[in-house]
């Protein structure tokens, strides 16, 4: 398998096998993460060619000293962005809604990933890139960074929040006990 900085040389040559290889190597991860961000599919597909025109349009700026994966996800990350910003200024869409059917949560497992669904959803855009980046995808810190362009420091810190506010949100909704508090030092 050639390295990125090989296949990206390959691809600015117009070498169309190269071409062909960077899509089927970043290809599930983008259409992965648009999908977790946008939650339908067809417009996942549609931000996932966005994603590769931009980067075959882009590729002579990557900085071929950094991987490309975070840089792919970056532009991931921010067609996604701007597809939601879009999204919301149109108003939503009717005629189709009894094609789809309603998903019972009938199983208490079935109520537990509803409601951590609707935690995850609730969350602040950047809490929700990061917590899925990292909690889906497996992605490392430094990668997180690279796709949102944050410090890892940020990083950190928003992935913490967000996992303080679904743990919150689960609590509230009786999925999860609540935590005690930790003992104050004068009583122990």
């Amino acid at each position: 398998m050639p390295s990125d900085e090989d296949l990206a040389r390959r691809c600015l040559r117009g070498e169309p096998e190269a071409t062909r290889e960077l899509i089927a190597r970043f290809e599930a991860d983008v259409f992965a993460v648009s999908l977790k961000m946008l939650r339908h599919r067809h417009d996942a597909e549609d931000v996932a060619q966005e994603v590769f025109l931009r980067v075959f349009r882009s590729l002579k700026t990557w900085d071929p000293t950094r991987p490309l994966k975070p840089w792919v996800l970056s532009i991931t990350v921010n067609r996604c962005r701007t597809w939601l910003g879009k999204r919301a200024r149109l108003p939503e869409p009717t005629e189709f809604l009894h094609d789809v059917p309603a998903r019972p949560a009938d199983t208490p497992a079935g109520e537990l990933t509803t409601a951590l669904r609707h935690a995850i959803d609730a969350l602040r855009a950047e809490y929700r890139e990061v917590f899925l980046l990292f909690h889906e995808h497996a992605l490392p810190y430094e990668e997180i960074a690279a796709a949102v362009d944050r410090p890892v420091g940020t990083v950190k810190t928003w992935l913490h929040r967000a996992r303080q506010e679904v743990l919150s949100e689960l609590q509230r909704l009786g999925h999860v006990p609540p935590t005690d508090p930790p003992p104050h030092p004068a009583t122990r």
